[in-house]
């Protein structure tokens, strides 16, 4: 059983940077891949970057490429993500999750290959 606990979210105006914090506990992040999803107002939920621990594969949905940064800290068994340039689009309730059979996809409709979630963590781009 993996218990994960997003945190770091909060207002930024567009431009701005935010860093998000997963941490795991319960279960190291071997053997696991954790994404990231994210689900704005009246909107599905979209995965917007995974990670696969077993090989370190990283993909991004298109619309944070190039913007936002996947890492993490074994020792803390903590996963952050980055998130720079921020756009008011990328408002939305953050959350990570784990996918105990290592699938690492990005994109909508993919919220059942995820096991274990976080609360989720408001982040709000305004000016």
């Amino acid at each position: 059983q993996v218990q994960l606990v997003e945190s770091g979210g909060g207002l930024v105006q567009p431009g701005g940077s935010l860093t998000l914090t997963c941490a795991a506990s319960g279960s190291t992040l071997d053997d696991v891949t954790i994404g990231w999803f994210r689900q704005a107002p009246g909107k599905a939920r979209v995965g917007v970057v995974c990670w696969r621990s077993r090989d370190a594969t990283i993909r991004y949905a298109d619309a944070v490429k190039g913007r936002f940064t996947i890492s993490t800290d074994n020792a803390k068994n903590s996963v952050f993500l980055q998130m720079n340039s921020l756009k008011p689009e990328d408002t939305a309730v953050y959350y990570c999750a784990a996918d105990p059979q290592e699938r690492c996809r990005v994109g909508y409709g993919i919220e059942n290959e995820y096991d274990y979630w976080g609360q989720g963590t408001q982040v709000t781009v305004s000016s």
